[in-house]
């Protein structure tokens, strides 16, 4: 049995100025996601580790931004940031789950950085 075919954008804008990735989809879906939250949550061995419970908490990424978005052949996004981090490449499901999921996301990295005593800035 084959695994059901991820949505795929039907548009793609990055908005430099308020450091924004939209993405749309056929079915009317939008999702505006920030680069802070597309840093932190880069699907990147440096980010995500080699397995559960070796990730490595993102801090001071609250004016980070998306220099380029590089095409992956037919199935993902490599998100180019200026602090240099080039690594994660993010398919069109973890860009969905990214986009169904933010407010979960972002609420339980806010407790962590909260917890590590961190900060965004």
């Amino acid at each position: 049995m084959n695994a059901p075919t991820p949505p795929v954008p039907t548009e793609i804008k990055l908005h430099r100025a308020s450091r924004t990735l939209e993405l749309a989809y056929a079915d009317g879906t939008r999702y505006a996601l920030s680069c802070e939250y597309l840093r932190v949550f880069s699907p990147s061995a440096e980010v995500r580790g080699h397995g559960q419970g070796q990730e490595t908490l993102q801090t001071g990424k609250r004016g980070v931004a998306i220099t380029a978005l590089e095409p992956v052949g037919h199935y993902a996004l490599k998100l180019v940031f200026d602090d240099g981090h080039d690594s994660g490449l993010y398919d069109w499901s973890y860009l969905c789950s990214l986009g169904e999921n933010r407010d979960a996301n972002w609420d339980d990295y806010l407790s962590r950085l909260a917890a590590a005593g961190a900060s965004r800035e």
